[in-house]
């Protein structure tokens, strides 16, 4: 199938593209990246009367940055690749270089947009999910000016956010994880490069006698978007690190999901995914949480990212 037909707008800054928004309203979509928006546009799930091309604000919107603090400051129209291969994600956002190798294949990732997956919010998308385990926010610039809002808030729901009608996405901000903590994402597709199925964004800090000080876990695949599993950290919180623990948390998160089936697998499958995929994740943190650990005190060599 081919788009139905559409006005086509390329503003020159961030300002036309919000006056263009403003006066076309619901009527208008912005154009990143494509990878999610034109096969809508195809299949007629999407008719917008007028798009908005927002490719040529590269010099405004195509940035990485790391902050004093340590947050990584991400233009909405960063390509995924960029992403993927900038320096500034080592060595305090393991999380994030990870997953982003994750989002479909080389093709889409050179083209897809780090603002236009977090608004698009499909229900297993990698970069929302590590929004919410390292509590990260996004900026979003409209008629009022500019705000920030929390990952949890803004991911609303399956392919809903808390955009507000007029504003766009400028930025997504990603905080480090917390100081001595160990980290992991893990996802199960069909293919690499699918959809996935379940995903864990897991991040633990563990203190010198073994209790979890803070315990951190997203899943994509759990429900209508990305979310955090407060249960499963519950579980972990306070306790000491083992076995029992990492089994007891992947099963309160299995309680926790709502997955919803399809044709690639059921409610009872998808599930269980996520008890697997949720342990693996938490493990693999601890791990690594340990060989940090280990490494500052001189006590055994090894990059703590290694696991």
């Amino acid at each position: 199938m081919k788009p139905a037909p559409f006005g086509y707008l390329r503003p020159a800054s961030v300002e036309e593209a919000l006056a263009a928004l403003a006066a076309h309203g619901d009527d208008a979509k912005i154009l990143g990246g494509g990878q999610s928006l034109v096969p809508l546009l195809n299949f007629r799930v999407a008719r917008p009367e007028v798009l908005i091309d927002i490719n040529g604000l590269g010099g405004e919107l195509d940035y990485i940055r790391r902050e004093a603090d340590g947050t990584l400051a991400v233009g909405a129209l960063t390509r995924h690749r960029t992403l993927e291969l900038s320096p500034l994600l080592a060595p305090r956002h393991a999380l994030l270089a990870e997953a982003v190798p994750w989002i479909g294949d080389a093709a889409i990732r050179n083209r897809g947009t780090v603002g236009g997956s977090l608004v698009h919010n499909d229900p297993a998308g990698e970069l929302g999910t590590v929004l919410l385990a390292l509590e990260g926010e996004v900026v979003l610039r409209g008629p009022g000016g500019e705000r920030r809002e929390r990952a949890a808030d803004f991911l609303a729901g399956s392919y809903l956010t808390s955009i507000e009608e007029g504003e766009m996405l400028v930025e997504a901000r990603f905080p480090p994880a917390p100081e001595g903590a160990g980290e992991a994402f893990m996802e199960i597709a069909r293919r690499r490069g699918d959809f996935a199925l379940v995903g864990a964004a897991a991040c633990l800090r563990i203190g010198p006698d073994g209790a979890v000080e803070e315990a951190r876990l997203a899943l994509s695949g759990a429900g209508e978007a990305p979310r955090r599993m407060a249960a499963a950290e519950a579980q972990l919180t306070g306790r000491r690190w083992d076995g029992e623990a990492a089994r007891a948390a992947a099963e309160a998160a299995a309680e926790e999901a709502e997955p919803i089936p399809d044709l690639h697998g059921g409610e009872a499958y998808r599930r269980n995914l996520v008890r697997v995929f949720a342990r693996r994740a938490l493990e693999c943190a601890a791990g690594r949480a340990a060989a940090g650990r280990a490494s500052d005190t001189g006590s055994a060599p090894g990059d703590h990212r290694d696991g």
